[in-house]
């Protein structure tokens, strides 16, 4: 598998069963427009084109899960105008999948906190989980979603079904990322090297892939160089090398 990695870092690379889940840190978008002397809007537009070109591309490479940081909890302190803008290109972005999701067979499911969001985009976002729960290729979109807050969230499920102790497992069919396995690698753009409350439960063995590419040029031979960094590591777990 490597050596095929390497012969096509600049083609369509097939994963195989060692990497079946990678997670995005989308980051850079408003870097991106700044320099382009664009609003910060402009920064999320271009970087939502990015998201939807990645999805097709590698829900075709073999890969059966990914996961995107679309709005945290931490994101609320941003200006209105910018938040509006994020939650209608979600809006749009919805739409559009309720159009596609058959063609790539993705199925879509929401992480995060809904209760803040507007009612007619949490609807949309129930509707669409719902009709794409028989497909194949796994999309989670992280949104109004901090680790912290999803761990939380967890035990009091299992407090409210009774649980008076808990355990691993417990908690971990009671996160948002339960139809999900842990991800196997995770990308963060744009420079910045922290997680930022970003699955920190489920990160415990992933690798992890640091560019300082902004988010909205993140394209194909971008997640390829990471794809193909990620087959060149040995992968211990704990454990040793055999």
């Amino acid at each position: 598998m490597g050596k095929s990695v390497e012969q096509n870092k600049d083609q369509n690379i097939l994963c195989d069963e060692k990497l079946q889940h990678i997670a995005f840190i989308m980051d850079g978008n408003g870097t991106w427009a700044k320099k382009r002397g664009l609003p910060r809007t402009a920064g999320h537009k271009a970087g939502a084109k990015a998201f939807k070109s990645l999805v097709e591309y590698l829900s075709g490479t073999g890969l059966r899960h990914m996961t995107v940081y679309a709005f945290s909890t931490e994101n609320w302190s941003r200006p209105k105008e910018e938040v509006d803008a994020i939650m209608d290109l979600l809006d749009e972005y919805i739409d559009t999948a309720e159009k596609n999701f058959k063609k790539h067979d993705v199925r879509i499911i929401f992480l995060g906190d809904k209760t803040p969001l507007r009612p007619s985009l949490v609807e949309k976002m129930v509707r669409l989980e719902k009709e794409t729960e028989n497909s194949g290729f796994v999309l989670n979109i992280a949104v109004n979603y901090g680790s912290h807050d999803e761990i939380v969230r967890a035990v009091n499920a299992c407090i409210a079904d009774g649980l008076t102790s808990v355990t691993e497992q417990d908690i971990e069919k009671r996160l948002d990322t339960k139809n999900s396995p842990h991800p196997d690698l995770i990308v963060r753009t744009s420079g910045e090297i922290r997680l930022s409350n970003y699955l920190l439960w489920q990160a415990q063995y992933s690798e992890f892939y640091f560019t300082n590419v902004l988010w909205p040029d993140f394209d194909e031979k971008e997640v390829n160089k990471a794809i193909a960094e990620f087959y060149g590591r040995k992968r211990k777990k704990g454990g040793l090398l055999k």
